[in-house]
């Protein structure tokens, strides 16, 4: 028995067949699922923070770990050999230029000192009673009452004795100087050292180093530069990357072993005219200020150098930099909202950015954060106010 198909009446009396209502359903159901799906592709746009890019002049500081030096050390020496008497200083402390740190035995200097006095008095009364003699034969010699070699015999004695005057002042002044000698004092203010020699010890020419004396204010800050760093600088200069200051007047800052920073800067005095064949490095010292004695003589520090600009520079975090199979790449939005691919060349580092060299550009806004879920040309949602690259950051740049 063959069923007759049911017609529907709507009420503006248009009949419809059940396939074509099933069909109409069947329609209905589609284009809800497909509202449905736009509606979760928008909802499922990455969420990301962004920079945008504002080139601007930047502060460029160099790093290199470093090492304090007195400005002056000095051996502290016997110019004398002989026993030593005493010590006259406690060991480590400040001492003052023309403090007595040693005393040495005085005894046997004071005896060739007097024994000196002596044989001048000596030569002395020859030189007088040769000067009487020849006072005498003079006239008589002009008379020709004696012989002309009697004149010069007496003449001869006379300048041998006056010569000989003079080598004995001379024994004088060295045995007054080998006295004052054994009283050791030291020729600059700084801080002691260790005795290294003790009391009792006699002190030959080859063994003369008493102590040191370290000059502590000012103080030098030694670094080491590599030829490439070197050759780097110079080139960067050259193509207009960065900006020297006027007169190649860099300041040098200096952290300290705590992360504090010492409250005075200072000045590169001194750069080594020669490479260092056993390290390849330029040897390059600062002076430094050292009013309260901060500083001692042999610790590590960080020696930051300024004065540097990178003009219209271009910084961005550095979570925003990814590496690639190909190098270094951002992420930006552009114009309509989507993610974009962007290969970049990245420059040193600046406080928590890194400088890019190429691939940026003003007013490029660049990803943040979120860069782990994007593709190339799926839409993203910004979800923070677009902030600026910290170029005015503290510079701590490499």
């Amino acid at each position: 028995m063959i069923t007759p198909i049911r017609h529907y009446i709507t009420p503006a009396g248009y009949r419809t067949s059940a396939t074509a209502l099933f069909a109409t359903i069947l329609l209905s159901f589609t284009l809800g699922g497909c509202s449905k799906e736009a509606v979760d592709t928008t909802a499922s746009a990455p969420e990301v923070t962004v920079i945008k890019i504002e080139p601007r002049d930047t502060p460029v500081v160099t790093e290199f770990v470093g090492k304090t030096a007195s400005s002056r050390r000095v051996e502290i020496r016997s110019r004398v050999e002989g026993f030593l008497d005493r010590r006259e200083y406690m060991e480590g402390s400040m001492v003052e230029a023309g403090d007595v740190l040693f005393e040495m035995d005085k005894k046997p200097f004071e005896a060739q000192l007097n024994a000196a006095r002596a044989e001048l008095a000596q030569q002395q009364a020859r030189k007088e009673t040769a000067l009487i003699n020849l006072n005498r034969i003079r006239p008589l010699a002009k008379k020709k009452a004696v012989a002309q070699k009697e004149l010069d015999d007496a003449d001869g004695y006379y300048r041998e004795s006056a010569a000989a005057v003079e080598q004995s002042m001379a024994r004088v002044v060295q045995a007054e100087l080998d006295l004052g000698y054994c009283t050791i004092k030291t020729p600059v203010t700084g801080l002691s050292s260790y005795a290294v020699m003790r009391e009792g010890a006699y002190i030959g020419m080859g063994d003369s180093l008493l102590t040191y004396v370290a000059q502590l204010d000012p103080m030098w800050v030694e670094f080491s530069v590599s030829e490439n760093q070197i050759l780097k600088h110079h080139d960067n200069i050259k193509q207009g990357i960065i900006t020297a200051p006027a007169d190649k007047d860099y300041v040098v800052e200096i952290v300290l072993a705590d992360g504090s920073v010492y409250p005075h800067t200072g000045k590169i005095t001194f750069s080594d005219a020669s490479l260092s064949e056993a390290t390849g490095t330029f040897l390059i010292r600062a002076e430094l200020d050292n009013p309260e004695k901060q500083l001692r003589p042999g610790q590590f520090v960080r020696a930051l150098i300024r004065g540097s600009i990178r003009p219209n520079a271009i910084l961005v975090p550095k979570q925003a930099v990814q590496q690639g199979a190909k190098g270094s790449f951002v992420w930006v939005v552009d114009a309509a909202g989507k993610a974009e691919f962007r290969p970049v060349t990245v420059g040193p580092w600046h406080d928590k950015d890194w400088f890019i060299d190429t691939g940026l550009e003003a007013g490029d806004t660049v990803v943040v954060t979120g860069v782990l879920k994007l593709r190339a040309g799926v839409p993203v949602k910004i979800t923070e106010p677009v902030a600026q690259s910290s170029a005015d950051s503290t510079p701590n740049a490499n």
